[in-house]
């Protein structure tokens, strides 16, 4: 069975390693503030201007004025810090974030991104993502494996206007775990219940299946 959003999350958030400074995009990857290993310290930044950011708040901790790059409401950590976007902004392009955490359209076998804009659809636009896949450490994407009409999202190359070239480096999917090297996608986990034909499927780039395919763990 495909993984729910929030499994998707608590599988990435097995990505993040002691004192890494790691930045969330919209959509699934600001879920994964709710899931960090017990045992670590990470501290989120968001691109509007928050380091250390928390999970979200519950109904007594809401704040209207502690948003994320996403206007949901968010918590502050012990020791965060808030700074314009200018910084925040300089943080991302001085290379200072270890992980970023980005939602995708689309992802080649290339490590290409898009995740940006579909011709013709209205879409919010790039916010900070062209500055965050050039600036970041490592690139982890999360999306659904396929569309809602069943087409692969993992291509031989990307259709839609890139975000970024040949930067993205691990894809946590609902069905699968991939890593990007040497122009294919290696397959590294499955989804519970999920079987490497189906990912095979539903993959449209290269992908290569080296062994038995562990399920994740959670």
């Amino acid at each position: 069975m495909a993984l729910s959003r929030e499994q998707v999350a608590m599988r990435v958030a097995q990505e993040l390693q002691d004192g890494f400074y790691v930045n969330l995009g919209i959509g699934i990857p600001t879920l994964v503030a709710n899931y960090v290993p017990a045992g670590i310290e990470v501290m989120l930044q968001s691109e509007n201007g928050l380091l250390g950011m928390g999970p979200y708040p519950t109904e007594a901790q809401i704040d209207a004025d502690m948003i994320n790059a996403g206007k949901e409401t968010v918590t502050a950590a012990t020791g965060a810090a808030i700074f314009s976007s200018a910084e925040s902004f300089a943080m991302i392009r001085g290379g200072h974030v270890d992980l970023t955490v980005l939602g995708a359209f689309e992802v080649d076998q290339h490590g290409n991104i898009a995740s940006w804009m579909i011709p013709g659809k209205l879409v919010k636009g790039m916010g900070g993502a062209m500055d965050l896949v050039a600036g970041a450490q490592n690139i982890v994407v999360t999306m659904t494996h396929a569309d809602k009409h069943g087409n692969s999202k993992l291509l031989s190359d990307c259709t839609l206007p890139l975000t970024g070239v040949g930067c993205v480096k691990k894809i946590v999917t609902d069905l699968a775990v991939l890593e990007v090297r040497d122009g294919a996608f290696h397959l590294l986990e499955r989804a519970p219940g999920i079987s490497v034909e189906e990912i095979q499927q539903k993959t449209a780039g290269k992908l290569v299946v080296s062994g038995d395919i562990p399920e994740m763990q959670f």
